[in-house]
């Protein structure tokens, strides 16, 4: 049988996921130089998220040679869409608002590293902003292009909510999309796009509200004509931006090579920082939280049970920062954020192997009328990814969690409720191959656990 690329793509995705490797075995490892023709890189988030869902692919860019201080994340003010494009509303941002926001970060980019041109690399709505700045004069700063799960003919096209910059019959991305090629010229697109397990590119509406009507999109909807246009198997939305598979072809279109590593090569010292963001009116948005306390302690990686005091503890100021703390690569984590008005969160967190200032932290939602009685609620979560069943081993406190849909990955928290009695007890996760143990809070006291994947 002769084997295609597509056919050898589509396969990858079912590889398992690289993380670190064997700790002890990656310290002794270095990081490879990287080819002295890879241009300073922007990672650009999507909508409601923020930069610390690039950590991982910063460390393994890091661990293929290229230098931190030649990288940045961006972390946009008010991260989610307005529902109509044209009319204000608080806490959340227009394409425009996202296109000035973007460029401010790329004259930066270029000012700190001297360079004349950068990479953007963006998922899901941070395409949107790349695609804006290069085509309405930002084009001679960037020359490349990577877009990762970016709707880029909408998640439906619809007379309906036509101003919604999502709507691929609205006017923003008819002037994106307008002419014989949609890349501008002058800048390397490429793109990334499931292969039918992106919720956001599916022909029935049952995603977006209206099951059962047609979307007017199908799984190619995030290709552009002019563009470069890789399809990656099962992965789903944000899987194309953050999965290990992507990563070498976002490495590859960038440094013009095969990356000599997938794995992340651990430090021997960590550091992490990051800033602490709130949720005012109910809203996500990356605005600082000042006043919130941050503490740090090891923990057990079988029970969950802290080894000893804070290792650290810090309280942000006005621009929200908290850190730096050192940790070392081989310590599973819990960080406890206390913020006013927010549920005091426990995250529990596999061992950082890598510094990172872009540790930043969001308090869990608040505790609501699905929880009452519960003396305990602890989420498992998936930034960088959706939970996929059957593709994936999703285990909470030893069972496959009822409150995941399976086909098409859609869900990336699901909740366990204990009661009163089995406070304070282990609660294992597992996802693929990473294992996070985290204990079971009063949700008497306001308290919610959280065991964050990241991976």
């Amino acid at each position: 049988m002769r084997l295609s690329r597509r056919l050898i793509l589509k396969s990858a995705g079912a590889l398992p996921l690289l993380a670190g490797g064997l700790p002890l075995l990656g310290l002794q490892a270095r990081a490879q130089t990287a080819p002295a023709a890879v241009p300073p890189i922007l990672f650009v988030h999507g909508n409601g998220d923020h930069a610390a869902l690039w950590i991982t692919t910063l460390w393994r860019m890091e661990s293929n040679g290229v230098p931190r201080e030649r990288m940045r994340a961006i972390n946009f003010t008010d991260p989610l869409a307005r529902t109509d494009d044209k009319v204000e509303q608080p806490n959340r941002s227009s394409t425009e608002d996202q296109r000035r926001e973007l460029g401010e970060a790329v004259k930066e980019l270029q000012r700190r590293t001297g360079a004349a041109r950068i990479a953007l690399v963006g998922n899901s709505r941070g395409g949107y902003s790349i695609r804006n700045y290069i085509r309405n004069g930002g084009g001679a700063d960037v020359s490349h292009a990577v877009l990762c799960g970016v709707p880029n003919h909408g998640i439906y096209d619809w007379d309906d909510g036509i101003n919604n910059e999502f709507n691929g019959r609205g006017p923003f991305l008819r002037g994106l999309n307008e002419g014989d090629s949609e890349a501008t010229p002058g800048t390397a697109f490429l793109t990334l796009r499931s292969d039918g397990n992106d919720k956001y590119a599916q022909p029935d509406g049952r995603f977006v509200g209206k099951p059962g009507t047609p979307t007017g999109v199908t799984s190619d909807g995030p290709a552009l004509k002019g563009a470069t246009n890789l399809a990656l198997g099962a992965l789903d939305h944000r899987e194309v931006a953050f999965h290990p598979r992507a990563f070498r072809e976002i490495y590859k279109s960038i440094a013009g090579a095969e990356p000599s590593r997938i794995e992340i090569v651990p430090e021997a010292e960590v550091r992490l920082s990051g800033l602490v963001t709130g949720t005012p009116g109910g809203v996500v948005t990356n605005r600082p939280v000042s006043g919130a306390t941050v503490e740090i302690y090891r923990v057990s990686p079988e029970t969950g049970e802290r080894i000893g005091g804070p290792v650290h503890s810090s309280q942000t100021g006005a621009d929200g920062r908290w850190g730096p703390a050192q940790v070392e690569a081989t310590w599973f984590l819990e960080i406890v954020l206390t913020s006013a008005g927010s549920p005091t969160t426990h995250f529990y967190r596999s061992p950082f192997p890598r510094s990172s200032e872009i540790a930043h932290l969001r308090a869990a939602r608040p505790l609501g009328p699905a929880d009452a009685g519960a003396g305990a609620v602890v989420l498992m979560s998936r930034p960088r990814g959706y939970f996929g069943l059957p593709r994936d081993v999703v285990l909470i406190d030893g069972k496959e969690p009822g409150d995941v849909k399976s086909g098409v990955p859609t869900d990336s928290v699901t909740i366990l409720r204990l009661p009163a009695a089995e406070l304070g007890r282990p609660v294992v996760t597992i996802f693929n191959t990473e294992r996070i143990v985290a204990r079971a809070w009063p949700a008497s006291e306001n308290r919610i656990a959280v065991a964050e994947l990241t991976y």
